[in-house]
């Protein structure tokens, strides 16, 4: 009998990571928003809780790469994990008591913020080149796939067991993934293979401490040095191209991801609970192009239709063109299916996109792609902590001229932002982003 390769079974453990995550991001801004209306709280007083966490998270991006490239992405992975599970079990939900929750909040942003830098150092250890458009993709795809199942059974459990029991809920996924993660995880076999060193996966990948004695094809030594090459990473326009991109990204996503709740109670003047499992398509279809995006670049790749490089461009671009349209149009789709469709247009083109930028990462920068995603994920997060803010802020300036924010003319600088953000960075990736491996 074939035995199933190790690969195979840390890539399904970082996406069931990643679902986890996003049932707690989605989670909390379905509980929070739910306790934050009964207690009368004003859209932007909420826009600051939401985007506390993103101030956590920025700030916990570079260090998570750093002690990822340095500890190892699979021991930094279980320690974040442990460390945000136990802030959700024991933090109560209450809108009253503020400066709890933004502590809690901050907690959590710094706990997960050291998540995505380790799964790339730990993929990057893993995973072979001509698999990693697939594996990434596929570990990313579980962001789709918790948020999904977070807006498909959260309302519901809000509603009979109350906001609290959600982050009980979360609470317990993290411990059982820390779990499995404790069992099952390794770190991949050290290997004298030449071509798999060269290839940039495996023992080369390793957490390097201090001069570093590594056999070359002719049998003689090289020295390697932990040294990170962070002027050469700071200074490089591929990965500018991909930080941008990341801003985009993440301004789109977490703007729609923390206030599609408030849209569909307050802007379609829709139930949540009442609109059954359709509310959970926008992620869903993120899911399923995620995943198209990565089979799909790496087909091109292997099959050598297209060149690394090209590939991720044409990927990155159609994914963020059709994505910018879809977001400029959803202020003008009034029913329920309208907005569902147009929302799962837009997050579903924007997945089709990670497999252009976001595995960019380890084409330029195998060895350092924990670095790499840490800088890049840092500008993800700082979309998060202007976006979510600045969207309550638009909100409740739109109910001066408006009276409330059931009109479409409330959400139209709302949607526009991202949709021409997508434009603009598109072609930034277009003219400055390789598929070339740039650092040794």
């Amino acid at each position: 009998m074939m035995k199933f390769p190790m690969r195979y079974l840390i890539v399904i453990l970082t996406f069931i990571c990643t679902s986890v995550c996003y049932i707690e991001r989605v989670g909390f801004s379905i509980a929070y928003t739910v306790a934050a209306d009964a207690a009368g709280v004003n859209q932007s007083s909420k826009g600051m809780i939401l985007s506390t966490f993103y101030y956590g998270y920025a700030c916990s991006q570079v260090p998570g790469g750093w002690a990822a490239q340095k500890i190892g992405g699979r021991r930094i992975l279980l320690c974040s994990f442990i460390l945000w599970s136990l802030t959700c079990a024991f933090v109560p939900l209450d809108p009253n008591r503020i400066a709890v929750l933004v502590i809690a909040r901050l907690l959590v942003g710094v706990a997960q913020g050291f998540i995505f830098p380790s799964i790339h150092t730990v993929l990057a250890q893993w995973v072979p080149p001509h698999e990693r458009s697939r594996s990434v993709s596929l570990t990313t795809s579980g962001m789709y796939l918790g948020a999904a199942m977070g807006m498909l059974l959260l309302p519901t459990l809000v509603k009979f067991q109350g906001p609290q029991s959600v982050f009980v809920t979360e609470a317990s996924l993290g411990a059982f993934w820390s779990l499995l993660w404790l069992k099952y995880a390794r770190d991949p076999p050290r290997s004298e293979n030449a071509k798999a060193a060269a290839a940039g996966f495996g023992e080369s990948l390793l957490p390097v401490r201090g001069a570093h004695k590594a056999k070359v094809e002719n049998g003689g030594t090289s020295v390697r040095t932990g040294t990170i090459p962070w002027k050469k990473i700071i200074m490089s326009l591929p990965v500018w191209a991909i930080v941008v991109n990341n801003f985009t990204f993440h301004y789109a996503l977490y703007v729609l991801m923390n206030w599609l709740p408030t849209y569909f109670e307050q802007g379609l003047q829709l139930s949540l609970q009442d609109m059954g499992s359709s509310k959970m398509m926008p992620y869903f279809n993120m899911f399923i192009f995620s995943n198209v995006g990565g089979v799909l670049a790496d087909h091109l790749i292997t099959q050598r239709i297209l060149s690394v490089t090209r590939t991720r461009k044409v990927i990155n671009t159609v994914g963020f063109i059709v994505a910018s349209m879809a977001l400029m149009a959803l202020p003008f789709f009034r029913t329920s299916s309208g907005a569902v469709f147009c929302s799962s247009v837009a997050l579903g083109f924007l997945a089709l996109g990670r497999a252009g930028f976001a595995v960019n990462h380890m084409d330029i920068a195998p060895r350092y792609a924990g670095i790499v995603m840490g800088v890049s994920n840092t500008a993800g997060t700082l979309a998060g902590i202007v976006g979510v803010d600045l969207t309550g802020r638009l909100l409740e300036a739109s109910k001066a001229s408006y009276s409330d924010i059931s009109s479409p003319g409330s959400w139209n600088t709302v949607f526009m932002i991202p949709g021409i953000l997508c434009i603009l960075s598109s072609f930034g990736f277009l003219m400055f982003s390789t598929g070339e491996r740039i650092f040794d």
